[in-house]
């Protein structure tokens, strides 16, 4: 008998379980939203980073990136292997050393270590829960599922900036990261030990039905071991989709550097406030991930491709025109574009990987995939630190990114089939 025989696939019948996935993600946006305002305020206002210093400034977004990509890459793999509930409750607790390093913070580079756990956090957590989302849906609710999932999540990211930011205004940027942080990372934690169980069967039987499908075509899949090397060489270099597709995860993270590093400080020169700019960047945030409810499963219905170049687009246009305006409204609507522009593509990208990837290896070759997405935040953190610091302004960076968004949605366009999905 079939160990997955007593189980079943679709959003209704596991929704108790998905609801508590969907307050995990939540809860890890929460955890990297505090840091997006809040810390870059710190660099000059604590540890005597002057707006100039945008190599340092830069630098733990970089570490961030780094970390929280390499971590991606082990944690889809190791969780094909050991199940998905073991690496979550591992993120957590490495998430606990985060609020205490900058509480008690004695220079920078306490910061950047803040950063490195903050990454292996993010990439065990939030891999971990969309990894279990997807285990326990239906094939054709990938869409769908990766929109709940970013919507929670990257809502959390907006709406933390802001509340942090607030909480700084009136008790102190240290001690509200500090009592913010450890309360989430707590109830994470509770959660996660009390509440969610590993869904690695819901995979196995996903792989099951996929075997099923290709042996009535009279195909067969292979048992052989497939090493993480060998999925990294194809999914990088050898498949044109896929390829495609990671190169499009890795320039998305361009923009969300950019909203992380860059745009506080061009706000805050431009006679902005902390919370003034955190409300700004919150609604990026916030349309970012709302509007993932609606992007997610229209991807379902109408394809993935034409979402991903129009949300790539959009995201570019929107960079190059945010450095040309004066006004709060303005500033306040291009963030929205540019949120929009990112539900568009970004729950799109990850079901358009779920989409080319057999059951049996999708959270490796997902895995894959999120480690040169994340790796974007380090690639394009230090290109505009680099940029900013040669030409010693704040303006290139947004204008970087913009044509990059431009030009990685031109080569999605033309490598992925129409309406592909």
């Amino acid at each position: 008998m079939s160990l997955t025989s007593n189980i079943e696939h679709g959003i209704h019948v596991n929704l108790q379980q998905i609801i508590q996935q969907l307050i995990q993600v939540f809860l890890v946006g929460l955890t990297i939203g505090m840091t997006r305002t809040v810390v870059p305020g710190l660099a000059e206002s604590e540890f005597g980073l002057v707006a100039q210093a945008f190599m340092s400034l830069a630098l733990f977004v970089v570490i961030f990136g780094l970390v929280k990509a390499i971590m991606n890459l082990l944690a889809g793999h190791l969780s094909d292997r050991f199940g998905r509930r073991r690496l979550l409750i591992a993120g957590w607790l490495l998430a606990i050393p985060v609020p205490l390093l900058i509480f008690y913070a004695q220079s920078w580079a306490w910061i950047l270590w803040a950063m490195v756990f903050l990454g292996l956090n993010q990439g065990l957590c939030w891999s971990m829960s969309l990894n279990s989302k997807l285990d326990l849906a239906k094939a054709s609710q990938k869409g769908l599922i990766n929109g709940f999932n970013e919507f929670s999540g990257y809502a959390a990211v907006g709406i933390a900036g802001w509340i942090t930011a607030y909480l700084a205004e009136q008790y102190g940027a240290r001690e509200a990261l500090l009592g913010f942080g450890l309360v989430v990372i707590g109830l994470g934690l509770f959660l996660a030990l009390w509440k969610v169980i590993d869904t690695h069967p819901w995979s196995k039987l996903h792989q099951e039905v996929h075997r099923e499908a290709l042996a009535a075509k009279g195909e067969t899949v292979s048992n052989e071991p497939v090493s993480l090397k060998s999925m990294m060489i194809y999914a990088t270099f050898k498949q044109k989709e896929l390829m495609a597709l990671n190169q499009a995860g890795l320039v998305e993270k361009f923009i969300d550097a950019l909203v992380w590093v860059f745009m506080p400080v061009f706000l805050m020169s431009q006679a902005q406030t902390l919370i003034q700019a955190s409300a700004i960047i919150a609604i990026y945030g916030v349309v970012w991930g709302a509007s993932q409810l609606i992007t997610g499963p229209l991807s379902d219905k109408w394809g993935r491709r034409g979402l991903i170049v129009g949300g790539f687009w959009l995201c570019g246009i929107s960079s190059l025109l945010f450095v040309w305006v004066e006004s709060v409204w303005a500033w306040s609507l291009l963030a929205a574009a540019m949120g929009f522009g990112m539900a568009m593509l970004y729950p799109t990208l990850g079901a358009a990987v779920a989409d080319v990837s057999e059951p049996k290896w999708r959270a490796s070759i997902l895995g894959i995939y999120r480690f040169w997405r994340d790796f974007g935040y380090a690639a394009g953190a230090l290109l505009m630190g680099i940029l900013a610091f040669y030409t010693e302004s704040i303006v290139w960076p947004f204008y970087f990114v913009g044509v990059m968004m431009l030009l990685s949605g031109l080569w999605v366009k033309l490598a992925l089939k129409p309406n592909e999905a």
